[in-house]
């Protein structure tokens, strides 16, 4: 895509300033004021067109092809940070104490801008328009997806396909992970909360204990995944958090509040789920003598990937990485709102190497010692515009 002369070492040069000045200011979700206005200044000197204040902070620059078509492909990066505080000794360290860019997207949003000046350079070879999505809020639900979709930020009538990057610590830098269909999980927000009648401890009889109903809910309620769910749908359903207003070792609260997450790749069977999880945690409670109240905060959809895009992106990152250094990767369990445009358009989500052992960058997303190898800012730059220039 651009060959490896003086110039091209002023480019990574380049995406390594816009990197390490994102990451030491990062800003949490549908709060990237300054990450948003940061980017609009970049393409302001770069004469890109766009526009701003999509879900907040959200910006859609614009370069259109050489011939007159109303059709376009888009390339999609989130811009938020985590509410964790960094503890990596390194000079872009985040100057904001506890907030971080612990999933990367500093990266994302740094290859993002890295395909847009690509692009720009060879422009003349472009025959189909390229947006490029700056998207704020992935972290924090509903998503920043969900709500540009909703705010008409792009037509999926006229857009063809989308595409977006995400690191991933386990493969080494030079790497891109490639799958097929469904990848990536729905998730749901459980919040259950028990009510009994509180006492004293040792007069149990007296009371309704609600750490014991809990208790029950808690090991009873994998039964609906065990025992109800199709075994060849992938499913876990995860009890994160429990809290009783008990204070003292020989009191029984009046109360217990849970909390958890389900997760599935079956958009009939997460219906069907959350109806046997509100019956089954009303049952146990009314059996006890209490009384159990069950929200469920509809979150992220499955994220499923096009077989015809995620060979078309095969294809054209084979043309940076080679063809040996794409892996096929297995399911996983956890959820990206990038799923909100990937049900409405077809999508390949793929996976960024960022890893180096050698160096010791092996720390997993969400740890507040993530790092990348910075190597993988130009490949995925590249890999994103050599999209952009894909069957077209």
């Amino acid at each position: 895509m651009m060959r490896d002369t003086p110039s091209m070492e002023g480019f990574k040069e380049e995406l390594i300033r816009f990197r390490r000045h994102i990451h030491a200011h990062p800003e949490l979700s549908f709060k990237e004021k300054e990450t948003s206005q940061y980017i609009c200044n970049i393409l302001d000197e770069w004469k890109v067109e766009y526009s701003a204040g999509w879900a907040g902070f959200g910006i859609i620059a614009t370069i259109q092809a050489n011939v007159p078509t109303e059709d376009f492909i888009a390339i999609r990066a989130d811009m938020d940070a985590l509410p964790i505080t960094e503890e990596n000794d390194v000079p872009y360290k985040s100057k904001r104490n506890g907030v971080m860019h612990a999933c990367g997207h500093d990266v994302h949003t740094t290859c993002l801008l890295g395909a847009i000046k690509i692009v720009l350079s060879q422009r003349q070879r472009l025959k189909r328009n390229v947006k490029f999505i700056f998207q704020p809020g992935e972290e924090l639900l509903p998503g920043g997806a969900s709500l540009m979709l909703k705010e008409g930020a792009i037509d999926p009538t006229k857009c063809r396909e989308i595409y977006a990057l995400h690191v991933f610590p386990s493969l080494e830098t030079g790497k891109i992970g490639l799958r097929s269909g469904p990848y990536m999980a729905s998730s749901d927000e459980l919040y259950i909360e028990v009510q009994g009648k509180g006492g004293h401890g040792g007069m149990p009889h007296l009371t309704i204990d609600p750490i014991l109903v809990a208790s029950h809910i808690i090991t009873g309620i994998q039964s609906i995944v065990s025992r109800r769910c199709d075994p060849t749908i992938p499913c876990v359903l995860t009890i994160g958090k429990i809290n009783s207003e008990g204070g003292a070792t020989n009191i029984i609260p009046t109360k217990v509040h849970l909390e958890g997450t389900f997760r599935t790749m079956d958009e009939k069977w997460r219906a069907e789920a959350h109806s046997l999880i509100v019956t089954y945690c009303e049952s146990v409670a009314a059996a006890h003598g209490a009384e159990a109240r069950v929200i469920i905060k509809k979150g992220y959809p499955t994220l499923v990937n096009d077989p015809d895009m995620v060979h078309k992106a095969e294809k054209a990152v084979a043309r940076i990485v080679g063809t040996n250094n794409i892996e096929y990767l297995p399911i996983r369990m956890t959820s990206e709102d990038f799923a909100w445009f990937t049900q409405e358009i077809k999508g390949c989500f793929f996976r960024l190497g960022t890893g180096n052992q050698r160096l010791g960058i092996t720390a997993g997303v969400h740890s507040s010692r993530f790092d990348v190898d910075e190597d993988c800012l130009i490949i995925g730059a590249q890999c994103l515009a050599s999209i952009c220039f894909e069957d077209q």
